[in-house]
Parts: structure tokens; C-alpha cells; sequence
């Protein structure tokens, strides 16, 4: 109880950002909940349109990860594909990102992985390029349910995942949720502006609420020193405890 009286900051990765907005009393839980339902049946309707996909990939300092997209859409226009879509969807930490789009353009960035400096490529278990331009039949219903939700203005800072920067009001919510969809998550930039502080001064304890430790994870290798005060709190461990 201490810990969320004395909270100042939070922030969700993707879907998580409308869990971060209900912690911070920005949105109901139930509208909330049922945002996230028409959000993500939209984008599955939307992924099954376009076989397509995302590819997580851990570069080598002289990785240019727009210039490998941009080879891999030049590839895909060969293939005869129309407006192809091959771009970073999310900024994990340096020298990691996922890149997402067309299946042919990912096919290709996995075979030519070594030209462009990748380390390690590895396609992940999801159905569509999220965070895309192929998201784009997913922001109208999105938009629609969000104009219809009441939405205040949080009670403490929450960040954006669209720019890396704190939520100004309630309009401004609705706006980048929706642009969200389609935009890259930037995660790493995000970890910059929650973290920024003088020389000197303390870092903030930060807690990962929910299951896995991915985001404690990226911590680690974006802020090595903000890593140091963080803990994993999973969201099942008090239900265990009643049950027992």
C-alpha cells in the first residue's frame, strides 16, 4: 500500500500502457477492459488481411536498421507486392529492436542477417505487424470505443508509448491510444525520460507488476543503475497466498 500511495510515475509496454492509465485513474477498469477487447479483435481482423509478422533482432553497433527495411521493401516490390511494409516497431534497449511487416520482407532480413550486421534474429509467435501501418483497420474501431469511454486526466505521471512522453490530459490520451496502434512503441526512449535525473540523485524503486520479467530485463541494459532498484511483483502471488 505504501509503494502505490507513494507512486509518481508509470508507464505499460503496448496493451499494458491502458493498465498503466487505470493504475493512474486516468480510466475505469471494465472500460478499460473492454477497450482492450475491441482494440484487439480489430488488430487480429486487421492481421489476418496481410500474411505478416514480427521479427525480434539484436544488432551489432553498425547495424542501419532503416536501411535494412528499406532494402527488405525493395525486395518485397520485386516479389510484386503493392506499398510493402517492412519498419522498427519497437525500440527495446540499444541495439535491439523488433522489426515488423510483410512476412516476404522479414523472410528476407533473417537470410541476409549477416549484411546487415544482426547478431541474432528470431520471428516471434504472434499473428500480425503490429504497431504498423498494416494496423490501420484497427484504429476506427479503436477510436470509436475510446470517444465513448470517460477519460480523466491521471492522477500521476504516465508515459506515452507514441513519444516517450508524459500524458498531458484527457483529449491527449485519447489521441495517442489511438495512434498507438500504429505507431512504434518506444520503449527505450521511454526508459531515457522516466529515468532522467540529475548527477547524483537517487533512482526511484520500480516495480514490474504482472507475469514475466521482460521489461526488468530491458531496464537492465537501458539503465543499469535504475535496474538496481527493481523488483518483480507477479500479479497471481497474492491469489496463491488466499488460497492457501
Amino acid at each position: 500500500p505504501q509503494v502505490v500511495e507513494r507512486c509518481v510515475a508509470a508507464a505499460g509496454y503496448s496493451v499494458g500502457e491502458f493498465a498503466a492509465l487505470v493504475f493512474a485513474g486516468a480510466m475505469g477498469f471494465a472500460e478499460a477492459l473492454y477497450a482492450v477487447k475491441v482494440r484487439a479483435e480489430a488488430m487480429q481482423k486487421a492481421s489476418e488481411a496481410v500474411p505478416s509478422g514480427m521479427l525480434s533482432v539484436v544488432g551489432r553497433r553498425e547495424a542501419n536498421y532503416k536501411f535494412a527495411c528499406l532494402e527488405a521493401r525493395k525486395h518485397c516490390e520485386s516479389l510484386g507486392i503493392e506499398n510493402p511494409v517492412c519498419t522498427v516497431s519497437n525500440y527495446l534497449f540499444p541495439d535491439s529492436r523488433v522489426i515488423a511487416g510483410h512476412l516476404q520482407a522479414l523472410e528476407f532480413l533473417q537470410e541476409n542477417a549477416r549484411k546487415y550486421y544482426f547478431k541474432r534474429t528470431k520471428m516471434l509467435p504472434v499473428s500480425g505487424a503490429f504497431h504498423t501501418s498494416l494496423m490501420e483497420p484497427a484504429v476506427e474501431p479503436l477510436a470509436e470505443v475510446l470517444k465513448s469511454i470517460e477519460i480523466q486526466k491521471p492522477l500521476l505521471c504516465v508515459y506515452s508509448n507514441v513519444d516517450g512522453k508524459k500524458y498531458m490530459h484527457s483529449k491527449h490520451i485519447q489521441k495517442l491510444l489511438v495512434k498507438q496502434v500504429v505507431s512504434p512503441v518506444l520503449w527505450e526512449q521511454t526508459m531515457h525520460s522516466v529515468y532522467e535525473r540529475k548527477q547524483g540523485t537517487e533512482f526511484p524503486y520500480t516495480y514490474e507488476v504482472g507475469p514475466g520479467n521482460q521489461l526488468g530485463a530491458i531496464l537492465k541494459q537501458c539503465n543499469l543503475k535504475a535496474w538496481k532498484q527493481y523488483k518483480h511483483v507477479d500479479a497471481l502471488e497474492d491469489e496463491e497466498a488466499a488460497d492457501t
